[in-house]
């Protein structure tokens, strides 16, 4: 061999070795920057969003799935609507009880599988067929101090090749990004469960505070706009003395209920105080925040609330209030909310069980007479 073709191959295999070593460069300042994304996130749904779309990202996925722990029911792993571009069958139920073998498989073992290696590690005759309808590419667990605190599932690869399998690195970077991610999940689920009211399951007032606060600055700086509904129950205390405390808390947790299934996932329901709540639309407008307002009112009017056999009539008034660049340029959250509450001040001021906006000559009235 010439002294030419020995420089040709010394120079081939650096060249190759700098691409590796480029390579392996590239995929820490990746690691970096998903590290970053996901610790700086707390609140839970940005989270899992970020989670899923960085792994169908990193790894060429169709679609991706993480199931956690219920923020108030420790014992089963649910799926609920923490996916993104993979279809469900709405006929099963994506629950995974703790008691699964396929938990304490993956916990005690902290591997990768796909689903004909679960197959083989698994107890014969346990039921993988809910994990199969979602046509998993792999399983990946994430684990935080030993413990199992979510389940990730990645859907069918894209790719040309005739193998989709993952290669050694690839499982390399996703158990690194799984461990990320399981601390993460872990930080936001701690919030999740000292932010939330344990009677009515929806966010306590100090959080409110904080997540209008970043709404609100973001709807500056964007100049989008931004509303919020408070309202109380009308008489409420009269549940409490005709029919106890018990009836009273009845009557707030199916409110809490209605309230969760008039709004989007992106918007924010509270228990603000006693029987005070309110809701933070992101990005809604004042027309749009009414329509909204009138069908939670609606709703609870025309809801049949019976206590041990007991018919009780419930009624809520409401007040709304939008933060607007050109028309209502509030800079801080207190100024909106209070606006809410003045609103609503002047529902119950005119009868009850109604709606109003936060007009600036009605909140002058409200301000004038206290």
């Amino acid at each position: 061999m010439s002294d030419e073709q020995d420089v040709a191959i010394q120079e081939k295999d650096t060249q190759e070795l700098i691409g590796q070593y480029e390579k392996k460069i590239f995929d820490l300042q990746q690691l970096l920057e998903i590290s970053r994304s996901l610790c700086s996130t707390l609140e839970f749904s940005t989270l899992i969003e970020s989670i899923l779309y960085t792994c169908m990202g990193q790894f060429h996925v169709l679609g991706a799935g993480v199931f956690v722990l219920n923020a108030l029911d420790t014992d089963t792993f649910h799926l609920d609507s923490n996916y993104s571009g993979i279809d469900i069958n709405p006929n099963i139920s994506y629950v995974i009880p703790s008691s699964n073998p396929l938990v304490r498989l993956l916990e005690s073992s902290n591997n990768l599988f796909t689903l004909e290696e679960l197959a083989e590690e698994l107890p014969d005759g346990t039921d993988l067929n809910m994990i199969a309808s979602l046509k998993p590419s792999l399983i990946v667990p994430l684990i935080q101090h030993n413990h199992l605190n979510g389940i990730l599932v990645l859907g069918e690869r894209i790719t040309l090749a005739e193998d989709s399998s993952y290669s050694v690195d690839e499982k390399s970077q996703l158990a690194v990004i799984a461990s990320l991610a399981a601390i993460a999940v872990n930080n936001a689920a701690l919030l999740e469960r000292s932010s939330t009211d344990m009677m009515t399951h929806l966010k306590l007032k100090y959080f409110f505070f904080n997540i209008l606060t970043d709404k609100l600055d973001h709807a500056l700086s964007t100049d989008s706009r931004l509303s919020i509904i408070m309202f109380d129950i009308d008489f409420f205390k009269r549940f409490n003395d005709t029919y106890g405390h018990a009836c009273g808390d009845y009557v707030l947790i199916t409110v809490a209920k209605i309230i969760k299934s008039s709004i989007r996932a992106q918007d924010m329901a509270s228990r603000y105080g006693g029987e005070e709540f309110t809701v933070l639309l992101n990005e809604t407008s004042r027309d749009d925040a009414m329509i909204v307002a009138e069908r939670i009112r609606s709703k609870v009017e025309q809801y049949d609330f019976c206590y041990e056999d007991q018919h009780v009539k419930v009624t809520i008034s409401l007040g709304v209030a939008t933060f607007d660049s050109q028309e209502n340029p509030v800079t801080l959250p207190k100024l909106l909310v209070d606006q809410a509450d003045q609103a609503l001040y002047v529902s119950k001021r005119n009868g009850r069980n109604q709606v109003t906006f936060a007009d600036p000559k009605l909140i002058s009235d409200v301000k004038l007479d206290n």
